[in-house]
């Protein structure tokens, strides 16, 4: 007579975190400026604010956007901020930065905004493996996030998991 197969991991008190099931859908761009400056370095004002009026913010929408310019110019402050403004009524989230910038401060938000409370006391995986774009940096601030409330943490699989952190 063979034994059943019993799947612990199934019956386990163990809760999943999966930073993938927050994902939120949505195109992410690098919107970069070097083209609107002077010979890809200068900053006209009134030239940049021209471009600035005459360009078309509606094709952004719901679009995360990290601004940036790839040349080596010095861009003043105020520039982001005109284009954060004109943004702002199209896009979902706009920050300075690149892509692994932008999706840490998307996380950022995310994470700052999770309900701990399923979480209190319990022993959790916080989840590896993803086929989204995750930042390193969300897995840094989630852990931080949830050490004070969880009964352990551990990273990775039900299956393979590294412990890093188990309440006294």
């Amino acid at each position: 007579m063979q034994e059943e197969i019993v799947n612990r991991v199934a019956l386990s008190k163990l809760m999943v975190v999966d930073l993938e099931d927050y994902y939120p859908e949505g195109e992410r761009i690098i919107f970069d400026i070097k083209d609107w400056l002077y010979e890809g370095f200068v900053l006209r004002e009134k030239e940049f604010r021209q471009m600035v009026k005459a360009y078309d913010w509606s094709k952004h929408q719901n679009q995360f956007i990290g601004l940036t310019c790839s040349t080596d110019a010095i861009i003043p402050a105020w520039a982001y901020m005109l284009l954060t403004i004109e943004l702002q009524p199209y896009a979902k989230k706009i920050i300075v930065g690149d892509l692994e910038t932008l999706e840490t401060s998307i996380y950022q938000d995310i994470i700052n905004n999770l309900n701990l409370e399923p979480y209190a006391d319990k022993p959790l995986i916080i989840k590896g493996c993803a086929h989204k774009p995750v930042p390193a940096n969300a897995y840094i601030l989630l852990s931080s996030k949830l050490k004070p409330i969880a009964k352990s943490i551990m990273y990775g699989e039900a299956c393979s998991s590294v412990p890093l952190f188990k309440r006294k």
